[in-house]
């Protein structure tokens, strides 16, 4: 029998994400939805900065199932609404952010700042306190440095909080540096990852392959429980 997705981890470069986690500030393990690199084009070259991985709570299969059952990996990958419903489900998410080449906290805080300020006011929902918020994040992230191998990494609750956690090694902290009660600032930054406009096209088509095949398995499943009368 093939391995399920998420009984697979991913690599990226030199970066493994394994298939399963327990982020900083969750009670449970996650599983991988799906990772990759993101890079920039410069003077013609692909540079890769950092390699991105998205977990998330086991609950979030069935919450998807409903809606996109049947949908092939091909067809959530092109659309827009299926990442918004990860990045607004109710269930936690956990993003891993692993370094390839070394950045600065301000480098990485001052660039994320700027596309959850984008996502917002595209979104026309951009505020006083959000600005705030804003300040709050370049603060925490002023003083940080990330070598090649290092890691920010994001545990989303929706229940309103956002925990931001540093690693330099590779592995995960069992608690979080910093924790903000602001959901819509950790939605914004799984967005800036893996919406619309997300920074790493290639972490979005491994969460559409390996959802997909999530998704649709589970409905099988159900389809066969309901005709086998359990």
């Amino acid at each position: 029998m093939a391995k399920l997705p998420s009984d697979t981890g991913v690599q990226v470069e030199s970066i493994v994400f394994p298939p399963s986690v327990k982020p900083p500030g969750a009670t449970t393990t996650f599983f991988l939805g799906g990772a990759g690199v993101r890079g920039l084009e410069i003077q013609g070259n692909f540079v890769k900065f950092t390699g991105i991985g998205v977990y998330l709570e086991d609950n979030a299969v069935s919450s998807l199932a409903a809606k996109w059952k049947g949908k092939t990996a091909e067809e959530l990958t092109d659309s827009v609404e299926f990442f918004r419903d990860i990045v607004t489900g109710p269930f936690e998410k956990f993003a891993q952010v692993t370094m390839i080449l070394p950045l600065s906290g301000q480098q990485y805080a001052e660039k994320v700042s700027e596309n959850c300020v984008a996502i917002w006011k595209s979104l026309g929902i951009y505020t006083d306190a959000d600005a705030k918020t804003i300040d709050k994040f370049l603060e925490i992230f002023k003083d940080q440095n990330f070598p090649p191998g290092s890691s920010i990494l994001f545990t989303i609750s929706p229940s309103g909080s956002l925990t931001i956690s540093f690693s330099k090694d590779g592995s995960i902290p069992e608690a979080g540096n910093v924790v903000l009660e602001n959901d819509k600032l950790g939605e914004a930054i799984i967005e800036s990852m893996i919406g619309k406009h997300g920074v790493s096209p290639s972490a979005k088509q491994s969460l559409a392959s390996r959802l997909s095949d999530l998704i649709n398995q589970k409905a099988n499943e159900e389809g066969n429980v309901a005709k086998n009368g359990l």
